[in-house]
C-alpha cells in the first residue's frame, strides 16, 4: 500500500516502452527559494529508493540553500536527462511551471503531488501526473508515509537565558547563547527550544510548572544556561549540560555544585570540544544513570 504512488510512477515511466536513460528527481526541495520540508525529503528518499530498485539511473536536484555544493537546478544540464520526475507538494505556480521550459526536451512526470488547479500551466505541463489528491480520484497515500528512514537521533531541549541584567559587565549571555546554538546546529539531534517562563495566554508557552516538567521529561538531553533548566531537568531525570553565562560563575555554577552535577561549563571555557565531551557523556549510560539519581518522579 505504501508503494502505490511509487509503483504508479514507475509504470508511467515504462509507459513509453523504454526505461529512462537518466532521470532528474526534483521537488520543492529543489528550488532556490523553495522549502525542504521533512515530508518532501522523505518523499524524495522513497522515490529515489524505488528508482534504484527498478534500475533507473537518476540524480536529485537540491536547493543550494539546503544542501550547498550538491547538484541543483542551476547546475544540472538539461541535456544530460531524458526524464524529469517531480515529487511531493502542490504542482502550481511559476517555479514549477518554469521546469517545463527549462526541461522541455525531457519527458516530465509528477508523482505524489497535490493538484490545486488542474488548468494551471504548472500542472498541465507534465506529461503524466500521479496525484495524491486534487483530481477527483480517490486519494493516494503520501510518499513520505512509507519512506525509508534511519534511526531517530536524540531530542535535545534548549533553555537559554538572555536577560539577567543584574550581572552587569559579567554578562556573557549573548556570546554564550550564540556559541551554544551554533554548536547545536551541527549536531545530529532534534532541537526543541523551551522556556521556563509560564503564561496562560500564549499557546507557545507552558501554563503550569507541571506542563514544563512533562515537556522536559521527554527530552533525551537538555542544554541550558538557566538555573531552573538545570534543576528541573535533573528533577525529571533528564541529563543536562549546564553552561554558566556569567563570567567567573554565578548561580548556575553554584547550583551545579549543590547538586553535585559534573556537566557544567564556564562561560570562559566554552568550546565545541568541551560541549561535545559532555554531550557524549549525557547521552551515555553513565549520564542517564547520574541524572536518574536526581529524579523525584
Amino acid at each position: 500500500m505504501h508503494d502505490e504512488v511509487a509503483d504508479a510512477a514507475l509504470r508511467a515511466l515504462r509507459g513509453s516502452g523504454r526505461s529512462p536513460r537518466r532521470l532528474l528527481l526534483t521537488g520543492w526541495f529543489s528550488f532556490h527559494d523553495g522549502e525542504a520540508t521533512a515530508g518532501d525529503v522523505l518523499a524524495q528518499a522513497h522515490m529515489s529508493a524505488a528508482l534504484a530498485r527498478a534500475g533507473v539511473p537518476h540524480d536529485t536536484a537540491w536547493s543550494p540553500g539546503f544542501r550547498p555544493g550538491a547538484l541543483s537546478l542551476e547546475t544540472a544540464d538539461p541535456g544530460a536527462y531524458d526524464t524529469l520526475l517531480f515529487v511531493c507538494g502542490p504542482v502550481y505556480g511559476p517555479q514549477v511551471a518554469a521546469l517545463h521550459d527549462t526541461f522541455r526536451s525531457c519527458r516530465r512526470l509528477a508523482a505524489g503531488v497535490s493538484v490545486v488547479d488542474p488548468a494551471d500551466p504548472a500542472a498541465t505541463g507534465f506529461h503524466t501526473v500521479v496525484a495524491r489528491d486534487g483530481t477527483g480520484a480517490p486519494a493516494r497515500l503520501d510518499l513520505a508515509a512509507g519512506a525509508p528512514a534511519g534511526s531517530p537521533p536524540p531530542v535535545a531541549g534548549v533553555v537559554l537565558a538572555l536577560g539577567q541584567g543584574e550581572y552587569g559587565g559579567r554578562r556573557r549571555h549573548t556570546e554564550v547563547s550564540d556559541r551554544i546554538t551554533g554548536w547545536l546546529a551541527g549536531k545530529d539531534c532534534a532541537r526543541v527550544p523551551a522556556e521556563t517562563r509560564l503564561a496562560t495566554g500564549d499557546w507557545r508557552l507552558c501554563a503550569t510548572a507541571e506542563q514544563f516538567l512533562a515537556l522536559v521529561a521527554r527530552f533525551d538531553v537538555l542544554v541550558t544556561t538557566r538555573l531552573h533548566g538545570l534543576v528541573l531537568a535533573l528533577r525529571t531525570g533528564t541529563p543536562v549540560i549546564a553552561v554558566d553565562p556569567v563570567a567567573g560563575g554565578a548561580k548556575v555554577s553554584a547550583q551545579a555544585r549543590a547538586l553535585d552535577w559534573p556537566a557544567l561549563v564556564a562561560a570562559d571555557a566554552l568550546t565545541p570540544r568541551i560541549l561535545d565531551h559532555w554531550w557524549e557523556w549525557a547521552l551515555s549510560e553513565a549520564g542517564r544513570t547520574a541524572a536518574a539519581c536526581h529524579s523525584m518522579g
